[in-house]
């Protein structure tokens, strides 16, 4: 009868620590505890971080760097008009955390765009941060209204009336 008492591991399965640098007989290196012969990575306290290739300079210094990254942009989570049409009934209001709720935004990332793919039937009230021109234009046509987001002369030209 097996009992919790009597178990016991696999012959083999378990092995004994490896315990370096204790001599010849360990049977792990004598004086150099198996890490080699000279040079930094035998020395104790040594941490080399990653990629350091000994003072040569690294591979991903040796290639000429292309682009720009613009620290300041800022990206914002999309929504077609067409989702809008298919997910909302006539005089509902559409926001960021509805959208969220619904699973139609994830990522809230830096506010909510809304853009012009696809056909609007039905009066909605958007809120967002930022609008296209084609999203503008369908939304109004349908009957809806827009809250927040820039000025329609604003959005294409950085010129104040």
């Amino acid at each position: 009868m097996l009992r919790l008492d009597d178990l016991r591991p696999a012959p083999g399965s378990k092995r004994g620590r490896k315990r370096v640098g204790r001599g010849y007989s360990s049977g792990h290196g004598g004086h150099e505890s198996g890490r080699g012969t000279k040079g930094q990575n035998s020395r104790s306290g040594v941490t080399v971080r990653p990629g350091y290739e000994g003072g040569q300079t690294p591979f991903w210094m040796r290639f000429p760097k292309r682009g720009f990254t613009n620290v300041g942009r800022v990206e914002y989570a999309v929504v077609n008009v067409g989702d809008l049409d298919a997910h909302f009934a006539a005089g509902e209001e559409v926001s960021l955390d509805i959208l969220i709720r619904r699973g139609l935004v994830k990522d809230p990332r830096g506010g909510l765009k809304i853009l012009g793919g696809g056909e609007l039937s039905k009066a909605l009230v958007v809120k967002a941060d930022r609008f296209s021109r084609a999203a503008r234009e369908k939304i109004e046509a349908a009957g809806g209204r827009i809250e927040g987001g820039p000025a329609p002369e604003d959005a294409r030209s950085g010129e104040e009336a």
